[in-house]
Order: structure tokens, then sequence, then C-alpha cells
């Protein structure tokens, strides 16, 4: 007696559970991911027509992907992105980046502080402030404008950075003594007495980074 065939597999199915039906953090992806088509297809400048024949999907279903009405399945997902002319991973680029923790200072808003060890009182814009217990860097855009001004030595743990930015100055480090103008640049050991030295030309900007080598305090 011969045995009947066993029926065939059922195919994939387009779509999987509409975002309604789905977890959150699900629907959210299937949004997410229909944001990112419509934006490749629209970049391409492809119609829905255009993609849902390449891709042997109905307009429609294309349509609901777009504006997150029913998730794809990867397999349906995998010929929409070959139909586009795009990877796959090119439509979850950016899905799940963590958040962003920058610090954004207009200008002219830098913190305006008075440095540890001048008791001149010479102020400094402090252009980034780590809330942290422990500084790892600083960041300051330096000012100076009256050529009487004088400047002590600094000493300090870690590595120091200056770029001019504008005017002329005479900068000391241990024993040496650097002509900086616009667009030098001078990095140094900040354990080294240094500091601004004769002011040739005013007025004088220039951006100074305070790397330090373990967390200061």
């Amino acid at each position: 007696m011969r045995r009947s065939a066993s029926p065939p597999p059922p195919a994939a199915p387009d779509v999987a559970p509409t975002p309604e039906s789905a977890s959150p953090d699900v629907a959210l992806l299937g949004r997410y991911v229909g944001h990112a088509v419509r934006e490749q297809r629209l970049a391409h400048r492809l119609t829905l027509g255009q993609v849902a024949e390449r891709a042997a999907v109905s307009r429609s279903l294309l349509s609901k992907i777009e504006n997150g009405l029913v998730s794809a399945s990867l397999d349906t997902l995998a010929r929409i992105a070959q139909a586009l002319g795009v990877s796959m991973s090119a439509l979850f680029k950016h899905w799940d980046v963590p958040e962003g923790r920058a610090q954004h200072v207009k200008a002219g808003q830098g913190m305006e502080v008075v440095r540890r060890g001048t008791p001149s009182g010479h102020t400094y814009h402090l252009l980034a402030y780590d809330p942290g217990p422990r500084k790892r860097f600083e960041p300051f855009l330096i000012s100076i404008d009256d050529p009487s001004e004088s400047f002590p030595d600094f000493e300090h743990p870690g590595t120091e950075f200056i770029h001019m930015l504008a005017g002329t100055m005479e900068y000391r480090h241990g024993r040496q003594t650097y002509l900086l103008q616009p667009g030098d640049s001078l990095t140094f050991s900040g354990q080294i007495p240094h500091g601004p030295g004769r002011l040739v030309e005013l007025p004088i900007r220039f951006l100074t980074v305070i790397v330090y080598d373990s967390p200061a305090e």
C-alpha cells in the first residue's frame, strides 16, 4: 500500500502579529523598521508599487509595514531590503542606540571660574563640567585683553594641551619659552612649572585642555 505524500510545510507568513497584539518593545521595533523602510524607499526615489513588485509583496502590505500597522516577518524584510538595494542591517542600524549624554555649551555660556593657584584672580571659561566626584579632563577657553596682566607659574597633575585661536604670546614651560601664534599648538606635562609669559599681540584667545593621568579630586 503506497503512502500518500506528506503535505509541504506551510510558507512563512509575510507578517508577524500586529503591533497592537505584540509587546511594547516589539511594537516600537515594528514602527521603527517601517519608518526605516519608508526612509530608504524615498531616498532611492522608489514608489510603493515599484518596491512591492520587486519584493513580491502587495502594495497594501508594504504601506502597512511603512506605517507601523503590521510587523513584517524576517523573510519579508529580507525581500524588501533587497528590493531597496540595501542590507538588512541598514534597516536596524540606529535601533537600540544608547541615549546620548553630551554637554552642549553655547557660545559665550561657558562657566566662569577662578583657577586654583591664581592669586591675581584670572578667570577662565570652563567649556565642560564633569559631574562625577573626580575630574578626567578640563577644557577652558582663555581670553587675555589686559597688556599689563601677569601670570604665576602653574603646576598640576596630568597633561595639558594648548591651541592658539587669536593673538600672539610667549609661553613658559620649565626652562623653555615658546612663541605661540594662531594655529599653533603646545602639549606638555602639567607637573612642570608653566604659564603665559610676554604678551606680544592682544587680544589673545586660546583653548587649553587638561587631561588627568588618573581622575583628579
